[in-house]
């Protein structure tokens, strides 16, 4: 998983950044919403909406507008407002699988708006079942390091019995198994460790490798998928050069 990581962090770092700019309230009140409509609205019983409130909190988001998003998932909202949750499928330069999960309240409007953003920039879309089978979906834990040394914090996640682990600057990265993904995060917390966001994600079983040209590409398809109000978040099987992530990251 060597790269996910660190492409995974810089995004992280971008979607504070326009949160700040006030572009990811849509997402971060839908995100509330689907989460409490699924598990209810109690974020210590409701791991994904414990994780939405945090990005909510970290974007400055007002306690009325989360209320609000949080009481129309669990039912007590007033304007009948439904989501659901979609994922989509395409290919993008150099054979890229792409994943592309959308909350939505107009299925056609979100079919449009994410199809006309891949194919306008080379992508196609994919039929069902086309490109998932090239993921794995997987338990992501950030754990910030602190006053921890890194061994010790990794050989904290190998004792849990995780699947992988890796480090990045101030981060240790967890990978899990989907079903573990609560209880890694709450012994985290338990032995005293800063759990950053704990969330499911995709992971490549092969990732590709794509020359610079190609990934700048790739990434361009991604972005313009990321700028749709309906698109929650965007997967895709390539590993990424250590040159070009320095590019992002500066």
């Amino acid at each position: 998983m060597a790269g996910h990581s660190k492409w995974a962090q810089i995004k992280r770092q971008k979607a504070v950044t326009d949160a700040k700019r006030g572009q990811a309230f849509t997402k971060i009140g839908r995100e509330l919403t689907i989460a409490a409509q699924h598990s209810g609205p109690d974020p210590t019983a409701n791991v994904r909406l414990e994780q939405a409130l945090a990005r909510a909190k970290a974007a400055n988001m007002p306690k009325d507008t989360i209320e609000r998003a949080i009481q129309r998932g669990s039912g007590g909202g007033t304007d009948g407002e439904q989501l659901e949750e979609i994922t989509y499928e395409g290919y993008a330069h150099g054979g890229t699988g792409i994943l592309i999960e959308v909350v939505t309240d107009n299925r056609n409007r979100s079919v449009a708006e994410v199809r006309n953003a891949l194919t306008r920039l080379g992508g196609t879309f994919a039929e069902a079942g086309a490109v998932a089978w090239q993921f794995s979906q997987r338990g992501a834990i950030e754990v910030s390091l602190g006053n921890h040394a890194v061994d010790d914090v990794e050989l904290a996640a190998i004792d849990l019995g995780v699947i992988d682990v890796e480090h990045t600057e101030d981060l240790v990265h967890v990978y899990t198994e989907a079903t573990d993904l609560d209880r890694v995060k709450t012994q985290f917390e338990k032995i005293g460790h800063k759990v950053v966001s704990a969330e499911l994600t995709m992971i490549p079983r092969t990732p590709a490798t794509l020359d610079e040209k190609d990934s700048a590409r790739v990434l361009g398809i991604v972005e313009a998928l990321e700028e749709l109000d309906d698109v929650r978040r965007v997967h895709v099987n390539v590993e990424l050069s250590e040159n070009f992530l320095v590019q992002l990251a500066t």
